[in-house]
């Protein structure tokens, strides 16, 4: 042992030398690994391709059928905060008014998109049928979109200044009959009185005053308006 460390000791210039031998060989020791590592994946994805490829082909469906009805469901969120909100309802009328094209296309394509629309997810697994439902909501989300754009770019314009004005103290009012802080009274009042403001101007859907009513209904109580109070409903 004493004569191998007298010659590392006559020798220890070698080190360096040896040193980057070593290294090197270290180094081609980890490359070979990792080609022998890729080839050995490589080699199962030849083996297996087949099953691979299926596997893809299902995480690749179930993708496409999540996509879907979140995109389904995202649009009938958005059509819902019209349907619910009565105030956002006066502010973009458009969206409710039948007699609008862009109106009548979007709800004809919900029902469309609704109709299509299995209970069980996994039915969407049958290609044919994933398509004609994939197809059948892009082209609600595509009505809707242009139904809003025009709303939100007409707002009320298409009113006279006095219908204007009714709708204005429309909203006041029906923001007072949902004020928790307003007396039974005061929110009664208010809601009758807003749904006068509105006769002959524009029709709430159900859902809008149904969930106006359903808020205050310990308020209303067995005096709470009927539909004759609130007029024709939107279909």
């Amino acid at each position: 042992m004493e004569g191998f460390w007298d010659f590392v000791g006559s020798y220890w210039w070698l080190v360096f030398p040896l040193s980057g031998i070593i290294g090197g060989w270290a180094g081609g020791v980890r490359r070979w690994d990792e080609r022998r590592r890729r080839d050995k994946i490589e080699l199962y994805r030849l083996q297996h391709a087949d099953r691979v490829a299926a596997a893809e082909a299902e995480e690749s469906l179930t993708d496409e059928i999540e996509r879907t009805i979140a995109t389904h469901e995202e649009t009938e969120r958005r059509w819902l905060e019209y349907e619910l909100d009565a105030v956002k309802t006066l502010d973009f009328p458009v969206m409710t008014d039948m007699r609008e094209q862009v109106t009548v296309d979007y709800h004809r394509a919900r029902r469309e998109a609704e109709a299509l629309r299995p209970e069980d997810p996994a039915d969407l697994r049958d290609r044919r049928r994933l398509d004609r439902y994939g197809a059948a909501v892009r082209e609600y989300q595509l009505t809707f979109d242009v139904a809003e754009r025009e709303a939100k770019r007409r707002r009320a314009s298409d009113f006279s200044a006095e219908e204007r004005r009714a709708l204005d103290r429309a909203k006041k009012l029906l923001a007072l009959a949902d004020d928790d802080g307003a007396s039974p009274a005061e929110r009664q009042s208010a809601y009758r009185r807003a749904m006068k403001e509105l006769e002959g101007i524009v029709v709430l859907p159900d859902a809008a005053t149904a969930a106006i009513e359903q808020r205050i209904a310990g308020e209303l109580g067995a005096t709470a308006p009927d539909s004759s109070d609130r007029g024709d409903t939107t279909p």
